[in-house]
C-alpha cells in the first residue's frame, strides 16, 4: 500500500483496492536520495556531468548578450568564467543554506529581455569603443540586478513566498511545473537542427546509452544510466572534431559552421590560463530606476521557475514535498544569487538550473553531495581559463540534443503530481486543460509579436513598463502558475469534494516545517542552526 494510505482522493467510486499504482509521496526506484552518496569516484563523475550540463546554458546566454554589448570573444569568455565561479558559490550557498535541494544554480533566460532592452538603449550608442561600450552596459545590468537581488530577498526571506506555497496543491502545480521543462522547447530541437549531422547523432546514442542497452545488459547496466551524458558527448564530440578535420564544413554558410565546427567558438584562443574574477571587475555599477523595474519582472519569472525546478529535485531526490518555509528559504538565498551576479557582473541573474533537475532523473541519483562536487568544478574551470574554454567550446547542438532528454524529464516529473488529483472530475479537467493551453498560448502571442513588429503588444512611452509586461507574459510556466493558481482557489470552492479532488490534503502534512519528521531529513539546516531561525 502507497505512503500516506492509497487513494487518490474523492468521487472515483469503488475504493482502492482496485487501483494498480499507488500514490507515492517519495518517488521510489530512485539510487541516491539527497541526503545519500555513491561512492567518491562515481560521485566525481556524475558531479562532473552535471557541471558539463550547466555550461551549455552559460555559453548559450553568453552568447546572446555579449555581442549585442559590444563585447568580442575576450569579453565572452571573461563573462562565462565569472558566471562559472559566482555559479560555483551559489549552488554552495543553496544547497547548505538554501533548500538543500541538489539544485545547481545557473544562468536564467527570464532576464534576457530586460538585459537585450539595455543593451540597445541609446543612452549607450555615443561610444564608439566597442570595450569601453560593453563597460557600461555591464555596469547598468549589474545595478538592475542588484535592485532585483533585493526584491527576490524579501520575497523569499520575509516569507511571502511561503503564504503562496501553503495554498499551492498539486493539481495547481502540475502546469506550471510541467511547463518549466515545457516551456523550455525552443532550447531542444531547434537548436539541434542547427547541426543535424552532430545533434541527431547525440540524441540518438544519448538515448541508447541510457535507455536500451541497460534493458538488455545483466551487469553492469548502471555504468550506462549514470555515465551516458558524458559517455555520449565524448563519442559525438570526437566524431564532429573527425568531421570538422576532414573538410566536411569548408564549403558550408558561416552560420552552419558557427554550429558545427569543434574550432570556431574563438574561446580557447581568448581565454587566460588563470583568471579569479572579482566584485565590480567592470567598474561601479550604475543604477537607473526602468532599468530595475524591468529586471524585478524577471526575478518574479525566476522566483516561479525556481519553485518548479525545486519541486522537481525533491521527486527526484526522493524526499517528500517541499515544505512552504523551505521554498520561501531558498527563494531569499537566490535573491543571494542573484545579488553576487550583480556583484561580479556575470551578465544575468540566477535560477534554479532545470537542465540539471532533469539529470536527477536520467542518473537515478538525486545525491545533494553530488551537485556540490559539480559546484567545485565550476569553481575550479572557471579560474582555470583556458581548461573551461576547451568543455564551454562543445558544439551547441550537442547540448540542445541533451536538453531534449532533460528537460523531457522535468515535464514528466510535472505530470506525476497527476497521481494526487481526482482526473474524473470536470473541474480538475477544466483547470489542467486551460492552464497549460494558456501557458503555451499566450507567451506564443508576445514572442512572436515582439519578432513581427520588434515591440511587444504593450508599446507604452515606457519602456519599462512594456519590458516588465512583456517578460511575465513570455514566460510559459509563469501564465500557467497565475493561471492555474488563480482558478484552484476561486472556483468551487465551496464544494466538499474540492480540497481532495485537488489533492490538497497529500501536501497538507507539508504546509508547516515540523508536521512531517521526513522533513527533518531532507531540509534541516546544518549546524542546528534551525534552533535561531524556526521559521525556517
Amino acid at each position: 500500500m502507497a505512503v500516506g494510505g492509497g487513494g487518490g482522493g474523492g468521487g472515483g467510486g469503488g475504493g482502492n483496492e482496485f487501483q494498480p499504482h499507488p500514490v507515492k509521496e517519495q518517488l521510489p526506484g530512485i539510487d541516491f536520495c539527497v541526503s545519500s552518496s555513491p561512492n567518491w569516484p562515481e560521485a566525481i563523475l556524475v558531479g562532473f556531468q552535471h557541471y558539463l550540463v550547466v555550461i551549455g546554458s552559460i555559453v548559450i546566454i553568453s552568447t546572446i548578450i555579449v555581442p549585442l554589448m559590444g563585447g568580442g570573444n575576450a569579453e565572452k569568455a571573461e563573462v562565462i568564467s565569472t558566471f562559472l565561479f559566482v555559479a560555483g558559490i551559489n549552488t554552495l550557498l543553496q544547497t547548505v543554506f538554501g533548500t538543500r535541494l541538489p539544485v545547481v544554480t545557473g544562468p536564467s533566460y527570464a532576464f534576457l529581455i530586460p538585459i537585450i532592452s539595455i543593451a540597445l538603449s541609446r543612452r549607450f550608442s555615443d561610444n564608439v569603443d566597442p570595450h569601453e561600450r560593453f563597460k557600461q552596459i555591464m555596469r547598468a545590468v549589474q545595478g538592475a540586478l542588484i535592485v532585483s537581488s533585493f526584491f527576490q530577498m524579501i520575497v523569499g526571506f520575509f516569507g511571502f513566498w511561503r503564504i503562496f506555497a501553503r495554498f499551492l496543491s498539486p493539481l495547481a502545480a502540475v502546469p506550471f511545473v510541467t511547463l518549466t521543462g515545457l516551456g523550455l522547447f525552443i532550447h531542444g530541437f531547434p537548436q539541434l537542427a542547427k547541426c543535424i549531422e552532430v545533434g541527431l547523432p547525440e540524441l540518438i546514442i544519448l538515448i541508447v546509452l541510457s535507455q536500451y542497452i541497460p534493458s538488455v545488459l545483466k551487469s553492469n547496466k548502471v555504468i550506462f544510466v549514470r555515465f551516458a551524458v558524458v559517455l555520449s558527448v565524448v563519442i559525438v564530440w570526437v566524431y564532429a572534431e573527425i568531421l570538422t578535420v576532414a573538410g566536411a564544413y569548408n564549403r558550408r554558410s558561416v552560420k552552419t559552421q558557427l554550429s558545427c565546427r569543434t574550432d570556431r567558438s574563438g574561446l580557447i584562443g581568448a581565454a587566460s590560463w588563470i583568471r579569479v574574477p572579482y566584485p565590480f571587475q567592470w567598474g561601479r555599477p550604475t543604477f537607473n530606476a526602468g532599468d530595475a523595474f524591468a529586471m524585478m519582472a524577471s526575478g518574479f519569472v525566476a522566483i516561479v521557475e525556481s519553485t518548479g525546478t525545486y519541486i522537481v529535485a525533491a521527486r527526484y531526490g526522493s524526499a517528500t514535498h517541499v515544505p512552504p518555509s523551505v521554498l520561501s528559504r531558498g527563494i531569499g538565498w537566490q535573491g543571494i544569487g542573484t545579488f553576487l551576479d550583480g556583484i561580479f557582473g556575470a551578465g544575468t541573474g540566477s535560477t534554479a538550473s532545470v537542465e540539471n533537475a532533469g539529470l536527477l532523473g536520467l542518473t537515478r541519483i538525486g545525491s545533494r553531495r553530488v551537485v556540490q562536487i559539480a559546484a567545485v568544478f565550476m569553481i575550479f574551470f572557471s579560474v582555470l581559463g583556458k581548461f573551461g574554454a576547451v568543455i564551454a567550446s562543445i558544439p551547441l547542438p550537442i547540448v540542445a540534443a541533451l536538453y531534449c532528454v532533460l528537460f523531457a524529464y522535468v515535464v514528466s516529473a510535472g505530470l506525476a503530481f497527476l497521481q494526487f488529483c481526482n482526473l474524473n472530475s470536470f473541474r480538475t479537467k477544466f483547470i489542467l486543460g486551460f492552464s497549460l493551453f494558456m501557458g503555451l498560448s499566450v507567451p506564443q502571442y508576445f514572442n512572436e509579436y515582439l519578432l513581427i513588429a520588434g515591440q511587444g503588444p504593450v508599446h507604452t512611452r515606457s519602456i519599462w513598463f512594456n519590458d516588465f509586461v512583456q517578460v511575465i507574459f513570455s514566460s510559459p510556466a509563469t501564465v500557467a502558475a497565475i493561471v492555474a493558481f488563480l482558478l484552484d482557489c476561486t472556483l468551487s470552492r465551496s464544494h466538499d469534494s474540492t480540497r481532495r479532488d485537488s489533492g490538497r490534503h497529500w501536501w497538507e502534512k507539508f504546509r508547516f516545517f515540523n508536521q512531517d519528521t521526513r522533513s527533518e531529513e531532507f531540509y534541516a539546516l546544518p549546524w542546528k542552526l534551525n534552533r535561531f531561525f524556526p521559521s525556517f
